[in-house]
C-alpha cells in the first residue's frame, strides 16, 4: 500500500464514519479500486478507526468530562429516575451496547460468512440506507429533550444490524432515533459517543485477528509511513466531518445523503453482478 493509498482511505474513513453513507462501504469500494490485501485492509482498518475514535473524543470532549463528572460526583448513583443527567446518559450509552455486543461476540462470524463483503451486498446495504435516511426525513418526530433507556436500546439494535458493510452505523442510528421521536440536537451526539465502546472494541478483534495471522505477514504491504499519512488523514477529517455532521442533523437535511448512497449503491450492484 501507498502513501497515496492511506492517504485516500484515512480521509475516506475520517469522513464517511460520521457522515451517514457508510465507512465500511466506501473502504471495501475504494479497497477493490486499489486491489488491496485482506492483511493489508486489516492492519489498516485499526489505524483509522483508533484515529476517527480519538477525533469524536476531541470533538465532543466537553460532553465526555460532563458524563465523567457526574458519574463520579457524590450523588450520582440512586434509581434510575434520581440519577443526574450525566449518569443517565452513561448508562444509556450502555444500554444502547447490549445489541452490537451480543451481535459481535456471538454472530460476527456468521455475518460476514453469510454476507461477505463484495460490492453486491455492500450496495445493497447502501440503498437500505439511502430508504431509512428518507423515512426519517420526511418523518415528523415529537422531538424529545431526552433519549430514553427503551429507545436506547431500540437506537442500539439499529447500530447492531449496521455491522452488515453497507449499511451506515451513523445513518442507522440516527434515522432510528428521529423515527422514534427523539430530538435531532440530541441524536448525532449520542450516536457518535454510543460508536465509540463498539468501535474499540471491533479494534481488539482486528487486533486479535492480526496476531492469529502474524505482525510481519499484517505489515507486508503496508509501511509505517502509510499506517501515520492514514492515521492523520483520518483524525483531521474525522474532525471536519463530526462538527459538520452535528450541524446537517439539527437542520434536517439528511435526504441529500440518501440520494448519494442511492447513487453509489446502484453503481456498486452494477459492478458486483
Amino acid at each position: 500500500m501507498t502513501w497515496i493509498q492511506s492517504l485516500l482511505l484515512g480521509i475516506l474513513q475520517g469522513l464517511t464514519e460520521f457522515l451517514p453513507v457508510s465507512s465500511s462501504g466506501h473502504l471495501t469500494i475504494l479497497s477493490h479500486i486499489f486491489g488491496l490485501s485482506g492483511e493489508e485492509n486489516l492492519t489498516m482498518t485499526v489505524v483509522l478507526h483508533i484515529a476517527t475514535v480519538l477525533s469524536t473524543l476531541l470533538i465532543l470532549w466537553k460532553e465526555v468530562v460532563w458524563i465523567f463528572k457526574d458519574i463520579f460526583s457524590k450523588q450520582s448513583w440512586r434509581s434510575y429516575n434520581g440519577l443526574n443527567d450525566g449518569t443517565r446518559y452513561a448508562i444509556n450509552i450502555l444500554i444502547s451496547m447490549i445489541p452490537v455486543a451480543i451481535v459481535g461476540f456471538c454472530f460476527k462470524d456468521k455475518v460476514e460468512a453469510i454476507f461477505g463483503s463484495g460490492l453486491l451486498i455492500v450496495g445493497i446495504m447502501l440503498l437500505i440506507t439511502a430508504a431509512l435516511l428518507t423515512f426519517s426525513y420526511f418523518a415528523r418526530p415529537r422531538q424529545k429533550e431526552q433519549i430514553s433507556g427503551w429507545h436506547a436500546f431500540i437506537i442500539g439494535i439499529g447500530q447492531a444490524i449496521a455491522v452488515l458493510p453497507g449499511l451506515s452505523r451513523s445513518g442507522t442510528t440516527i434515522a432510528t432515533g428521529m423515527l422514534l421521536g427523539d430530538k435531532k440536537e440530541k441524536l448525532a451526539q449520542f450516536s457518535f459517543l454510543m460508536v465509540i465502546p463498539p468501535v474499540l472494541g471491533e479494534a481488539l478483534l482486528d487486533v486479535k485477528d492480526i496476531a492469529e495471522v502474524g505482525l510481519s505477514t499484517a505489515m507486508s504491504g503496508i509501511s509505517i509511513t502509510a499506517l501515520l499519512v492514514g492515521f492523520i488523514a483520518a483524525f483531521i477529517t474525522g474532525c471536519l466531518a463530526c462538527k459538520w455532521m452535528i450541524h446537517i442533523v439539527k437542520k434536517g437535511k439528511l435526504i441529500w445523503f440518501a440520494i448519494y448512497c442511492a447513487i453509489v449503491g446502484i453503481l456498486a450492484i452494477c459492478f458486483g453482478l
